[in-house]
């Protein structure tokens, strides 16, 4: 297992927004290579010794930490290293990386777009030639979201008082100065670079250093024959941590996602095994299945990846009864968007044909399975997330984790040890360092309030069908995604139309005499009053969310 070498000259790079804390820094020993046999006698050894030194650990009462009695079924809380008071620290600028911004498809063509980086906000918008632009989101006159501007002509136009910006940033227009005055030089916008790479735009968030873009991820599968995939995107309301742990975690899925589609049923959880292959300075990889699964014949284990700072691939390859083979992707995207806040690209593809009645189901009805599981996860992640903030304690004083579940959290927190000096803020596995900025509140706040607005329809804006709540599937994900709000709109439409046949279908019946016409006009008003029913329970499935009964039957 080839490891990296931390990079001790980039430990105080002038990019790092608070002093590291006292910590003695040594390079990564062979300790992290070792098995847990070998782990478990080197911790023995190191107890014998720690009667005739005195050891200093980074978190307080870290040396207090005990090995449980069965180290065959917990994960070590503590390394040899950290119990010496050591750990390993990387050089890492959360500026100087690239994030998945949005889907390339769901750019909208006639009106600008606000997103958020962590706490930075950006406005991302298509230009007269359709080129994608991104700025800072905010006019350099009276600090107005361009987001809330609009497109003329293909420039950007702030909607407070008309000034314009083309596609560079500069301002090309300022209606309240006089004729002949020039445009100050000052007042112009800062731009972002930003890149489309298979189907997503990556933002590079740094203004001092140029985009390395060998940084951007490249994902084989996706460009593979006859690789078809469904992407999806969604925003959640808790931090992305918290996400990638969920989503770097299958042993929940049986579980929180029962019969939610054909793959997951409670029956079927059980212990998992795990195999690290990978760690280095950006993330951490390796294998993983059911435990019962390992020693069948032609059977090939998931292999998941982390790259950071917020890239999940999951992929697997399998051989078919006709010897072709074939490949699976499970890629997650994850964003972080605010404290509290994430927003995901989901992006679900294989090499496979669908088959059945599998070539019928419409994307749209994915999309909207995929938003349910979400919401099965959402109430105990924010709780979570809550806790964290509450504690203000590292991952490893509140975490009971398994070996046979939770090997990936804990990878993941553990690399944000090392690189978290350099994050606006984290919670790592043995190090937090907790938001300097209180939170912008932005959403609908967790708990009955949210949940109960969110298990009614969205509605009753004045002049719309939707009134802004982001606790709704709607404003997570609709409003994010063209081809779900076409459907709404067209299910809409023939709503509005089967209503108004059924009533003239009914009012024919009251008024012609003959039994066969009744017969058949109250035969039309049925049809459209069922075709009404459908289409207001597709639109519901847009515009409201699962909710957990809590009740099994």
């Amino acid at each position: 297992m080839a490891l990296q070498q931390p990079f001790l000259s980039e430990l105080l790079h002038s990019t790092s927004k608070r002093s590291l804390p006292n910590i003695t820094l040594t390079t990564r020993s062979s300790f992290v290579s070792l098995q847990t046999p070998q782990r478990h006698n080197y911790y023995l050894q190191y107890k014998q010794l720690k009667k005739k030194e005195r050891c200093y650990a980074i978190v307080e009462n870290l040396g207090a930490e005990v090995v449980d009695e069965d180290q065959s079924v917990i994960l070590e809380n503590s390394s040899l290293d950290e119990l010496r008071g050591q750990r390993e620290i990387v050089g890492y600028d959360w500026t100087e990386e690239w994030y998945p911004l949005y889907l390339t498809k769901n750019v909208p063509d006639d009106a600008p777009l606000g997103l958020t980086v962590f706490d930075k906000q950006v406005v991302l918008y298509k230009d007269g030639s359709g080129e994608l632009r991104c700025f800072e989101d905010r006019c350099p006159h009276r600090l107005a979201k361009l987001s809330e501007g609009q497109l003329y002509d293909g420039k950007l136009e702030c909607l407070y008082h008309g000034w314009q910006f083309d596609g560079d940033g500069k301002c090309v227009k300022i209606p309240q100065l006089p004729e002949n005055a020039k445009i100050p030089r000052s007042a112009c916008t800062k731009p972002y670079k930003i890149r489309d790479s298979q189907g997503v735009v990556w933002i590079w968030m740094s203004h001092r250093t140029p985009p390395n873009i060998n940084k951007i991820p490249w994902f084989e599968n996706f460009e593979r024959k006859g690789f078809q995939d469904i992407s999806t995107i969604h925003e959640l309301p808790y931090d992305h941590s918290i996400l990638l742990e969920n989503l770097m975690d299958p042993a929940h899925v049986p579980i929180s996602h029962d019969r939610t589609d054909f793959t997951a049923k409670r029956e079927d959880a059980g212990p998992l095994f795990f195999e690290v292959t990978e760690r280095t300075n950006r993330g951490f990889a390796g294998w993983w299945g059911k435990e019962k699964d390992q020693g069948k014949a032609n059977y090939t284990p998931n292999f998941l990846r982390f790259e950071a700072p917020c890239v999940l691939h999951n992929s697997r390859e399998f051989v078919d009864e006709n010897g072709e083979k074939h490949y699976f992707s499970g890629l997650f995207l994850c964003r972080p968007s605010g404290q509290g806040k994430s927003m995901l690209i989901v992006r679900f593809g294989n090499t496979t044909k669908r088959t059945g009645i599998l070539k019928f189901i419409p994307n749209w009805f994915w999309h909207q399975n995929a938003s349910k599981v979400f919401e099965q996860d959402m109430g105990f992640l924010s709780s979570q997330n809550e806790i964290l903030m509450k504690e203000k304690v590292p991952t490893k004083k509140l975490y009971l984790n398994l070996r046979s579940s939770d090997t990936w959290v804990a990878e993941y927190r553990k690399w944000m040890d090392k690189v978290g000096h350099g994050m606006p803020y984290h919670f790592g596995h043995s190090t937090i360092f907790l938001p300097q900025q209180p939170a912008v509140v932005e959403h609908a706040p967790a708990g009955f309030v949210a949940n109960f607005s969110a298990a009614q329809p969205a509605k009753g804006g004045v002049g719309g069908m939707y009134a802004p709540n982001p606790a709704n599937r709607y404003f997570r994900h609709v409003v994010h995604c063209k081809d779900c709000r076409n459907v709404v709109k067209a299910f809409e439409t023939w709503k509005k139309a089967l209503s108004a046949i059924g009533l003239v279908s009914t009012a024919f019946a009251i008024l012609v005499s003959g039994r066969q016409w009744k017969a058949v006009f109250l035969l039309l008003t049925s049809l459209c009053l069922a075709g009404a029913y459908v289409c207001s329970t597709a639109i519901a499935m847009n515009t409201t969310n699962f909710i957990r009964t809590h009740r099994r039957l």
